[in-house]
């Protein structure tokens, strides 16, 4: 360990973040840390009292959960034990498009931050939260990022979706001074392509980052390529793989390229970390002294066994509370306690997060996260879905929404042209509706190329 990464950890960080920044991160790092070895029993105890307290809330403050319990003669002091919260309704995409304003607290609406998904269900989603959830995902980032080895002020690359558009100078200026701070690199695995793979592994030698975190798609194509190569590059000392789903396949081929461990992780925007996986890499803890996740049957109800429907409390956002809230996910859970002695429940798998990567005549190869990522601040856009049915073209149906305009469209189309060029044609489709999957799911990104 440098001699920096105690000094950023114990003494800038804190002294920024608390102090000049007058947030409670710092405060909130040092309560996880703890909370996580708390006994399952009793973090479900603490994650029950906390559920309560913000149900109580919900029905004093929030419009939308006091009227709509009240149709179904619900109220919060009906939830006496954590069984009871299957009585709740489970909350939408649609809900939150229909009620936004609705499901501000009252005394919250002026102070919010928001926040846009990245439409990975096709659909762009924007929310509120309020300061104090914002510093309590910060702080559940670091801690299960750090079970990985991910430590505050360690060199790490991210292989991450760069910037969509032309950022400011003076953001460019804020994000060269926070990645030297955390001592970051980021490469934009937009840009990979088949011909500049080797630049990637070259910028990797370059900077001799001791972590690595990715988006598991263009991870695994880098991989491959060293593989196929014979290509070395500085061994990290872990990696960790986000944004999709982390097969056993592509776990052993990762680390057989880069000689080194690769963990799981689980999130999603409108809460930033689910869950992740500890040292011991049997499956991923859940932050259930942060969040309540259920898995659903098919039944709506919740389930035990066998791969369920995520549902995701946010414990902590009093300003725009998602109870119950189904972003689209899939998981199976894990029975069973972690050797290494954390409370925290675990998932055994997140089963449904795979998106389909593009492919062009040129080489490039984009993830599916792309198009979510660029497409989730297109004023008017409702819904999406992007098909590829021949290497050279790409298909996007759009259903337009309140202030889509010719300005919207050309935003794409640039976009789009920056990636890839002239090696693919973009075909833009106007449509009513998008069809569901006969799994009742709307594939954003979907290949019918033969891989």
């Amino acid at each position: 360990m440098s001699l920096y990464e105690p000094l950023l950890r114990n003494v800038l960080w804190p002294a920024y973040e608390g102090g000049l920044r007058r947030r409670d991160t710092p405060r909130y790092l040092r309560e996880y840390a703890q909370t996580q070895w708390l006994s399952s029993d009793a973090i479900r105890d603490l994650q029950f009292k906390r559920l309560k307290k913000l149900l109580t809330w919900c029905e004093r403050e929030v419009p939308f959960y006091r009227d709509r319990w009240a149709q179904m003669g619900l109220s919060a002091g009906d939830i006496r034990e954590p069984s009871d919260v299957a009585l709740l309704p489970v909350l939408t995409k649609a809900d939150i498009r229909e009620h936004a304003e609705a499901l501000k607290a009252v005394s919250h609406k002026d102070s919010l931050a928001y926040k846009a998904t990245g439409g990975s269900t096709g659909e762009p989603l924007r929310f509120g939260y309020t300061r104090e959830s914002n510093d309590r995902r910060v702080a559940v980032m670091w801690r299960g990022y750090g079970w990985a080895g991910s430590r505050m002020g360690r060199r790490t690359v991210f292989l991450w979706g760069g910037a969509v558009g032309e950022p400011t100078a003076a953001h460019r200026f804020k994000d060269r001074v926070y990645n030297t701070v955390f001592a970051r690199k980021l490469l934009n695995s937009f840009a990979m392509t088949e011909a500049n793979l080797a630049s990637y592994a070259d910028a990797i030698d370059a900077y001799r980052p001791e972590v690595i975190v990715s988006y598991v798609g263009p991870l695994v194509r880098l991989a491959q390529f060293l593989v196929d190569t014979g290509r070395r590059v500085a061994r990290p000392a872990t990696l960790i793989g986000a944004a999709e789903a982390l097969h056993p396949f592509q776990r052993e081929l990762i680390e057989r390229a880069f000689g080194a461990p690769v963990f799981n992780t689980y999130g999603c925007r409108e809460f930033m970390l689910i869950a992740s996986e500890c040292e011991h890499r049997d499956g991923l803890h859940v932050n259930a002294d942060h969040l309540l996740v259920e898995t659903l049957g098919a039944d709506g109800k919740p389930t035990e066994h066998g791969t369920g429907e995520v549902a995701i409390t946010d414990l902590f956002n009093y300003g725009m509370p998602f109870i119950r809230y189904v972003n689209g996910d899939m998981a199976t859970r894990f029975h069973g306690l972690c050797a290494c002695g954390r409370g925290l429940p675990l998932l055994a798998s997140v089963d449904g997060r795979k998106l389909d990567a593009i492919r062009t005549p040129a080489g490039h190869v984009l993830p599916g996260e792309f198009f979510p990522h660029m497409l989730k601040d297109v004023p008017g856009l409702a819904r999406f879905q992007l098909v590829q049915r021949q290497l050279d073209r790409l298909d996007l149906s759009i259903v337009r929404g309140q202030g889509f305009d010719d300005a919207s469209l050309a935003y794409i189309r640039r976009e789009v042209a920056k990636v890839l060029g002239e090696s693919a044609e973009l075909h833009c489709h106007f449509v009513d509706d998008i069809p569901l999957t006969r799994s009742g799911k709307l594939r954003v990104t979907v290949s019918e190329l033969d891989s």
